[in-house]
């Protein structure tokens, strides 16, 4: 470790680094909507304390992050890659899928260091895009904000490293616990939040509840007071059980799922520890009796709280 004027010069550089890091974070998640099944990422080059070049994935399909990133840079500030450090949110692909391998292009502009903040899980690349730049004498940083990098991407990662997607588990309660009257379905949610609910909708891939809430509430589930597509759906039943939902929405690369429905649905996803996240919206009512609310896990983090209309809303996600 080395010391100029009582400066922690490793310190200084951990410092930078994150700073670019958090700018590529910003920029992978302008891709939210439209680089899924892909993973979000953003690049930012940096050269003498100056970004001369930044992207991100904007579509599926189209160019990464990096690609973009060093379409940015300006003919005055080509000069400049041979001293530059190229951040990136996720590791640079190192295969050949619908584009050329990233890593090759940044070994070809001979970049002078690459920060990575998280390995890419997937199959093809997993290191070995981080191995590649190395390998033509890059100077290579990992890890740099990985928690943040890691769960931007956390529905991408779930379904490569656990075969399945990422899934939500979601209901509205009354205040003293029950979900609806007795079996009749029960007005917990207001406008406002209603319009988060669709919201939520459109940015995951797919929905399902179970058999008996199909029947009994013909639910749409679909996005009406959002923009954006709306989850596929699907629903439970002795004929098409949890493991041939995963089996789907795996072959269909649906990468995460709301799981909505009655309390024996969602407490079957707790029990069998089946869960990422749980949000729970509560409304300022009492109705004394009815159908109980799902019995919460333990190990749970609270996300996040807030309050609309009256009604908390609350996040939470497994301890990891």
């Amino acid at each position: 470790m080395y010391y100029i004027c009582g400066i922690d010069m490793m310190t200084e550089q951990q410092k930078t680094d994150e700073q670019y890091m958090r700018r590529c974070l910003q920029l992978a998640a302008c891709g939210r909507m439209e680089s899924r099944p892909n993973p979000m990422v953003g690049a930012v080059i940096v050269a003498h304390d100056r970004i001369i070049g930044e992207g991100y994935h904007i579509r599926c399909g189209e160019g990464h992050a990096e690609v973009n990133a060093f379409a940015s840079v300006k003919a005055e500030d080509e000069s400049l890659l041979k001293e530059a450090t190229v951040y990136v949110s996720l590791e640079p692909c190192a295969h050949y899928g619908k584009t050329p391998p990233c890593a090759d292009l940044i070994v070809s502009k001979g970049v002078r260091r690459v920060v990575v903040g998280c390995i890419d899980p997937f199959a093809k690349v997993k290191g070995r895009g981080i191995q590649k730049i190395q390998d033509a004498g890059i100077e290579v940083t990992v890890g740099v904000l990985e928690e943040e990098c890691r769960w931007l991407n956390r529905r991408f990662f779930t379904f490569h490293q656990k075969g399945r997607p990422y899934i939500i588990l979601k209901w509205a309660q009354t205040a003293d616990g029950y979900i609806d009257d007795h079996g009749h379905p029960l007005a917990i949610s207001t406008p406002f939040t209603r319009m988060l609910v669709h919201r939520l909708r459109a940015e995951e891939d797919a929905i399902v509840v179970g058999r008996v809430t199909d029947e009994r509430e013909h639910p749409s589930l679909n996005v009406r007071e959002w923009s954006g597509p709306s989850p596929e759906r699907f629903v439970l039943s002795h004929d098409f059980t949890t493991q041939q939902l995963f089996d789907t929405c795996y072959k269909r690369q649906l990468q995460s799922l709301i799981v909505e429905g009655g309390r024996r649905t969602l407490q079957s996803f707790i029990d069998d520890g089946l869960y990422d996240e749980i949000r729970i919206e509560t409304a300022p009512i009492v109705i004394g009796g009815g159908t109980e609310a799902p019995t919460l896990p333990t190990g749970l983090r609270l996300l996040s709280q807030e309050c609309y209309d009256g009604n908390i809303i609350r996040r939470y996600r497994m301890l990891l």
